[in-house]
């Protein structure tokens, strides 16, 4: 059987990885290089990297709807997607005599659109998952394949929930395509669901209860990330844990300074502890390692009005 695969991000390699090893993969579709630092430098997305490093051809339409041809003489019976990043019209979709199917990382139909896995953390989810549906010409919405559910743990950033699902997504997707080939597919129409929207850099809002915060702070790394300004400085935060505290200190104060303690941070109710940051052009680290020597002392208060 001859397979299509479109991906574009890191998420998307352990799919493509696996497809190759069980099946023909004939190409590779995936977003245009795109320019990146200072520089500008044209980059390839990492689904490009691993098609390149496993020999595969590669596609790159900036606007697929435009020109379809070049995925019409790929000639392959089945296309999966995997987080392309571009809409496909029905057109496309009556391309593959056995269908387009999607590596969707949330139990579908909650969470269809952008951002599932931000959303799923940002929102204190205990599980979420992978879904194997065959694409229609809606959002998320066509009918659900396969599904396996995975914990969300209490410490799970957006990044390390990601690395799961895709191993999860790639060990579905490798089964679902030897179903599919033998015709052993059963389908379940969705009900209805949830859009969720694309997540934005945020300023962190201490006013709300320490397990929100938290939730907000890993729902948003690795990117695009939680900040906020402490003594003039402006910190990125990587990662929090909520703790217990009932003193009567105002919303933001900080509670420690101590590199042994980390960096705690008071909030409308409990509080924080910040346990990775990054001060402005300076290296993400751990907030004992980011206590050393700066000056940010037990006391002092984050800002609550917008930092620019």
């Amino acid at each position: 059987m001859r397979l299509l695969f479109a991906g574009t991000p890191d998420f998307a390699v352990p799919s493509l990885k696996a497809l190759a090893a069980a099946e023909e993969v004939v190409a590779v579709l995936t977003q245009p290089d795109k320019p990146q630092g200072r520089k500008g430098i044209l980059t390839p997305s990492p689904v490009k990297r691993q098609a390149e490093a496993l020999g595969i051809p590669v596609l790159q339409p900036a606007r697929l709807r435009d020109d379809v041809s070049p995925l019409r003489d790929v000639g392959a019976d089945l296309m999966v997607t995997c987080a392309y990043g571009q809409i496909l019209t029905q057109e496309v979709l009556d391309l593959f005599p056995l269908g387009v199917w999607n590596v969707h990382a949330s139990l579908l139909p909650a969470y269809r659109g952008a951002a599932p896995i931000a959303r799923a953390v940002i929102n204190g989810e205990k599980k979420t998952g992978v879904t194997i549906m065959k694409t229609d010409a809606g959002l998320d919405t066509g009918d659900i394949f396969l599904t396996c559910e995975v914990p969300v743990g209490e410490e799970d950033t957006c990044g390390t929930l990601s690395e799961k699902l895709a191993e999860t997504g790639a060990r579905l997707i490798t089964e679902a395509v030897r179903r599919i080939s033998r015709g052993d597919v059963t389908l379940t129409k969705q009900g209805e669901g949830s859009v969720c929207r694309k997540v934005m850099r945020t300023q962190a809002d201490f006013s709300r209860p320490a397990a929100e915060v938290s939730a907000l702070i890993r729902g948003l790394s690795p990117a695009p990330l939680c900040f906020s300004s402490v003594g003039g400085l402006i910190l990125n935060f990587y990662n929090a844990r909520a703790l217990p505290y009932e003193g009567t200190e105002p919303y933001g104060t900080v509670l420690s300074d101590s590199p042994k303690t980390g960096l705690v941070v008071r909030c409308g109710e409990g509080a924080v502890r910040i346990t990775e940051v990054q001060a402005a052009g300076g290296k993400r680290m751990k907030d004992g390692d980011f206590l050393n020597g700066r000056k940010i002392a037990k006391g002092m208060r984050f800002e609550d009005k917008p930092v620019l």
